[in-house]
């Protein structure tokens, strides 16, 4: 891995390590505002500081480090939850507007990257300027994917299971086009990195929500808890892959 990046390789393992960390901002976001009480408003301030700290160390890193890199990741599933219900609940406009207005969003900094960079390759990233409106698109992708994973549930009427099989397929279907076909594969990645969110939210609401709805009532802090050490795994092994590249 060469010293001139700042984010992860785009693998087998990225896309797992995405998922499991969209699990856990779908079952911490919750937490913080139903759980804990402190609703929607506080829940966004509290993760917003979560985000700032973890971007800013971020940013302020030579190279890419794992831990550092997935903690803004988490932030962003996080924050992104709390954005989407705010919307939603507080704002009161539903999550086909929420959907919309954040996918807007996503297209706004995506043409403005395209502009300034003339590119949307998402790696190797090292720019200042470039790496952070990559992270303004990944919060941008991961809020819209929490509304769209909402909308599957709320507005569609979904089960939380078959919910995911959608997202799910959607995701079987990138994989196809991006092997079989030369279709753009910037599309590709940011098509299968919203999807991925609502896939990760179905199965975190899965694992936290009552049984009479279709999930397995854990409870929104034992899910995270799960959710966290998986995640911990993963990244100790990211880790150590990269000590084993340098060291070869």
């Amino acid at each position: 891995m060469g010293t001139l990046n700042k984010v992860a390789e785009i693998t087998f393992l990225f896309w797992i390590m995405k998922i499991i960390a969209t699990t856990l901002g779908e079952t911490l976001g919750d937490f913080i505002a139903q759980t804990l009480g402190l609703g929607y408003t506080f829940g966004i301030l509290i993760t917003l500081v979560f985000f700032g700290v973890a971007l800013g160390i971020q940013l302020t890193r030579k190279k890419y480090v794992p831990v550092w890199f997935w903690l803004v990741i988490i932030a962003t599933t996080t924050l992104g939850t709390e954005i989407s219900d705010f919307i939603d609940r507080s704002l009161h406009l539903g999550y086909t507007g929420g959907s919309l207005l954040l996918f807007s969003g996503l297209l706004a900094t995506l043409f403005v990257w395209r502009k300034k960079f003339g590119n949307l390759e998402v790696y190797p990233i090292f720019e200042r300027n470039k790496e952070t409106l990559y992270w303004i698109a990944i919060l941008f992708s991961n809020s819209l994917g929490t509304a769209f994973g909402d909308y599957l549930s709320d507005v569609v009427g979904l089960s939380y299971m078959s919910g995911a099989m959608v997202t799910a397929s959607i995701i079987a279907i990138v994989v196809v086009l991006h092997y079989v076909t030369k279709n753009n594969e910037i599309v590709l990645f940011w098509i299968a990195f919203v999807f991925t969110r609502p896939f990760g939210a179905t199965f975190g609401d899965f694992l936290t929500k009552p049984l009479d709805k279709g999930g397995l009532d854990l409870g929104t802090l034992q899910a995270s808890l799960f959710a966290l050490g998986v995640m911990a795994v993963l990244i100790f092994i990211s880790h150590r892959k990269m000590r084993l590249v340098i060291y070869d």
